[in-house]
């Protein structure tokens, strides 16, 4: 009897991954969208302004507050759908392999980073966000972490690539040994 071994990695589910981010980013613009009011005391559609204004400039900001455009909606959509989307391809690259409840977890820490990142980075290119500095919209990070990251291993599809047994640029890869027995035949 000869035994083969064989190792192997396991990869990211690409496909689970841009789902998450869609299902997270309905989430987030959703809770948004409703807190908005609480946030700022202006109506709903301010938050489709200030993500619109990302791409189309500063001029989408001002009054009347509560009208939109069809380019304002498909400019803040475009700028929420893509974050969403990378964000979750992101974390899913970070926890695709260790399931559910490890999904969820560091899917919240990894919302509350992104909170930290838009109120020390992102404010600082787009300061008409700060308004909306407080621990709601902070709350509404952590739940698009906790929804990505539960999408993710939801929709995950568990595939192993086998690896060579040498680090790939002499970076070690997780890796997981797969034995299998096969009788030898003596003819």
């Amino acid at each position: 009897m000869t035994q083969e071994t064989t190792r192997v990695r396991q990869v990211v589910d690409w496909g689970a991954a841009l789902w998450a981010g869609i299902a997270s980013g309905f989430v987030f613009l959703g809770l948004n969208l409703v807190l908005t009011p609480y946030l700022t005391g202006m109506t709903a559609s301010v938050f489709m302004r200030y993500l619109a204004a990302m791409i189309l400039g500063t001029s989408v900001l001002p009054p009347p507050a509560d009208s939109v455009t069809v380019p304002i909606v498909l400019a803040a959509l475009l700028v929420n759908f893509v974050l969403a989307i990378i964000f979750a391809i992101v974390l899913a690259i970070v926890t695709h392999q260790w399931g559910m409840i490890m999904g969820i977890l560091v899917g919240a820490l990894f919302g509350f980073a992104l909170y930290f990142i838009n109120l020390y980075a992102v404010m600082r290119l787009f300061p008409w966000f700060f308004i909306l500095q407080n621990s709601l919209f902070a709350v509404s990070h952590v739940i698009f972490g906790v929804v990505a990251g539960a999408v993710y291993e939801m929709l995950e599809v568990e595939k192993y690539v086998p690896v060579d047994d040498l680090p790939v640029n002499g970076v070690a890869v997780d890796d997981v040994v797969v034995e299998s027995r096969m009788e030898a035949t003596h003819g």
